[in-house]
């Protein structure tokens, strides 16, 4: 059996940033396990520009920001194996992996970096009622089809759900030739960035209903049609609201989920973002086992992805090297009024250099707020938000010296500002 310093799950953009900040750390026996034909995962099929704002100050198209990071892994001579689909992960860090040139191997490792990203919500999780024709389709999967294969999944196209994929890829299919008749949104406000919903719909003439939903798919063989209704409070169709689109194309973008499998398997407990639950360096509950990226929540951005996962391979590096106390006093953190995940889960302060980066998201749009933060009882820090949304991770750095203790509770919540 090989044994490596760090093996890496996955080589999309959170696997690479990992293993290039390991490296850099001085972590040199390291391996990517990538499951398809190149690096990069999702970003290939992303051609739109965006990517690079934070992370290389530059504006960036999703293949150039790919193409920045695979640069990188092979100025240091990363091993990376391809086509190598991971079918086993234990808790002694044993990774079984399987391709057609190798069959069915077995590695060991120190440390193991879960970077999986995450898969898109489809029609059966939704259970839309009418006919089963051909022509309904996930945003992403129609992206991929458009962007790499050149291949228009429609003409009159409409879209469920108004994530960030399906608002792109209105504008992309506008551009193409498509006709979108509109976009719908179950709740009553966008779950997309407020910058894709202006340069996506508004400049197109794009119409989004918010509080609607498809009540029903028509057609015998390909998608003919599709109606929609106005929703109550309770998410329930409202008799007379209905409105009827000929169509020929149904796109989904109604939400993505983290492809945790591997560390479900293991029995870790997942968070209320569906990821891992973690601590300040993103280690599981199982010492040596981590996770970033996508798999561990879902990012705004691929720039924050990166971030997160530069900050997990220096974690690997001080781990591997005997510089973490693993047993120590820690605290956990909670997610309060409003507020729907909150990362990390759990910090040790003896780990910590200066401060530590909390992430979160509310559970709905509010105006005039104030972030608590409150530890053991006692608020340690206020900020007042003019707005904030879901759709908007928010990132905040709390010094280490805020804290009296080493054990106790830290809530985050959102109150309106008095």
């Amino acid at each position: 059996m090989t044994n490596y310093d760090l093996v890496i799950i996955g080589g999309g953009s959170a696997g690479m940033a990992a293993a290039i900040s390991a490296y850099d750390e001085g972590l040199k026996d390291i391996i990517i396990l990538e499951k398809g034909w190149q690096l990069g995962g999702i970003l290939s099929q992303c051609i739109h520009s965006g990517f690079g704002l934070e992370e290389f100050k530059a504006q960036l198209t999703g293949p150039e920001f790919m193409a920045r990071l695979v640069d990188e892994v092979k100025q240091r001579k990363i091993e990376v194996k391809y086509f190598s689909n991971v079918i086993n992960l234990t808790k002694d860090k044993v990774v079984t992996y399987s391709n057609s040139a190798e069959g069915v191997v077995e590695i060991k490792a120190k440390a193991v970096i879960l970077a999986t990203g995450c898969y898109e919500r489809n029609a059966g999780a939704i259970m839309i009622p009418g006919d089963r024709p051909s022509g309904i389709i996930t945003a992403g999967t129609a992206q991929l089809y458009l962007n790499e294969y050149g291949a228009l999944v429609g003409k009159r196209i409409f879209i469920l759900g108004s994530g960030d994929i399906g608002l792109i890829m209105a504008r992309r299919l506008t551009l193409e030739g498509a006709k979108v008749l509109g976009v719908s949104e179950i709740m009553p406000y966008s779950n997309g960035l407020n910058r894709n919903i202006v340069q996506c719909l508004h400049d197109f003439d794009i119409p989004l209903y918010l509080s609607h939903t498809v009540t029903k798919t028509i057609g015998k063989t390909h998608l003919e049609a599709i109606e929609i209704s106005q929703v109550d409070e309770n998410f329930q169709p409202i008799k007379g609201s209905e409105k009827h689109f000929e169509v020929d194309t149904l796109l989904l973008s109604i939400g993505l989920i983290p492809s945790n499998d591997l560390f479900r398997d293991l029995d870790l407990p997942a968070s209320s973002a569906r990821g891992a639950i973690v601590d300040e360096h993103y280690m599981s509950e199982i010492p040596g086992l981590f996770s970033c990226g996508n798999v561990l929540h879902v990012h705004d951005l691929a720039d924050y992805v990166v971030a997160e996962a530069r900050s997990c391979g220096k974690g690997v590096a001080s781990y591997i090297r005997g510089e973490l106390k693993l047993d120590g006093p820690r605290f956990k953190l909670i997610a309060g009024e409003n507020i729907l995940y909150v990362m990390p889960h759990f910090v040790r302060l003896d780990n910590l250099e200066t401060h530590v980066t909390i992430k979160f998201r509310v559970n709905r749009p509010l105006e005039k707020q104030v972030i608590n933060f409150t530890f053991n009882g006692e608020i340690i820090r206020k900020i007042n938000m003019p707005f904030i949304n879901p759709s908007e991770m928010q990132k905040v750095r709390l010094a280490k010296n805020l804290f009296n203790t080493h054990e106790g509770e830290l809530v985050i919540s959102c109150e309106e500002r008095k």
